[in-house]
């Protein structure tokens, strides 16, 4: 007898990930279609730049050339939400800036407020992601204590 497993033939981690994404366009279609974010909640948005259907001003681009997190709290306007991507507007050192992002491209979403936290894989090099400054649009202050995060890792031992 083996101890290893067999290779799947359905992908179970990309229906996993397709789903936990579909979360995250949920809870964004429901602030949008509220006009805004209920009590204290606000979130953490991290995203790769360069992936395919992203579409935000080259300057950010060249600020963060792999990824970057935006945050959604006080100072956002005209979130548009559909099945595949959303769209929002942000202000980056006073320049007013349309970001719109599919949910393919998003690595992470985290709300503080309620200390929930999804992250995705991505395709990355060897080394993991590359290191990233967080977006400046709204500084506020960050805490990570570990609980409500949900993490879905599908490398196998080997």
């Amino acid at each position: 007898m083996s101890d290893s497993l067999p290779d799947s033939l359905i992908p179970y981690d990309e229906i996993v990930q397709e789903a936990l994404r579909a979360v995250v366009g949920r809870v964004l279609g429901s602030v949008a279609a509220g006009g805004g974010l209920p009590g204290e909640h606000h979130f953490y948005i991290t995203f790769k730049t360069q992936a395919p259907g992203v579409d935000i001003p080259s300057r950010l681009i060249e600020r963060f050339p792999d990824e970057m997190t935006i945050v959604l709290q006080n100072r956002y306007w005209d979130l548009t939400v559909d099945d595949e991507r959303f769209s929002v507007g942000l202000s980056f050192n006073q320049v007013p800036s349309k970001l719109d992002i599919p949910y393919s491209a998003i690595t992470g979403f985290h709300d503080p407020a309620v200390n929930f936290e999804l992250r995705f894989q991505a395709q990355e090099g060897p080394d993991g992601p590359e290191p990233h400054e967080e977006a400046e649009n709204d500084p506020i202050e960050r805490v990570d204590d570990g609980s409500n995060v949900v993490a879905v890792d599908f490398k196998r031992k080997k």
